[in-house]
């Protein structure tokens, strides 16, 4: 898929929508966007709802580099430098590498909504997460950009 045409991802909550059309904007005709194609700056309007996912291969692996503060917060852990593994409940790391794996192979943003199952782990209702990729030499993807919203955040 390369070229200026994006891939359908539908989403409901605002900042997801905005996060999606600058990752978009930013692929600039080529297939993915890479991290040095944000700031900081740029992302402010969800910086606490963010996190960056470096992604590893043979065997395909996510680690968190950066872990969303609000998330963490909500979660009562902090997963900076760690790995999808290390979330506190077997079936929220199951459904993250599932999603995460999702988006390497299919080499596409993908959207999930929130599980029946997490509502015993504290997290609220209409939840999604919203996974792009990152490449730093355009072609491997080696991080995920990942957007986190709630209700109708």
């Amino acid at each position: 898929m390369h070229g200026a045409t994006a891939p359908a991802v539908r989403t409901q909550p605002q900042r997801l929508q905005r996060l999606y059309q600058h990752w978009d904007d930013r692929r600039r005709g080529r297939e993915f966007p890479a991290r040095a194609d944000f700031t900081p700056h740029d992302l402010q309007y969800i910086i606490g709802n963010l996190s960056l996912v470096d992604v590893g291969y043979q065997p395909l692996s996510f680690r968190f580099r950066i872990f969303a503060s609000n998330v963490a917060t909500r979660l009562g852990k902090e997963m900076t430098n760690k790995s999808v593994d290390a979330f506190p409940y077997p079936r929220q790391a199951e459904l993250a590498r599932e999603h995460f794996a999702e988006v390497v192979e299919r080499r596409v943003p993908a959207i999930r909504f929130r599980d029946p199952s997490f509502i015993k782990y504290n997290v609220p209702r209409n939840f999604e997460i919203l996974a792009l990729p990152l490449s730093a030499d355009g072609k491997l993807i080696d991080m995920l950009m990942v957007g986190y919203a709630w209700d109708k955040e």
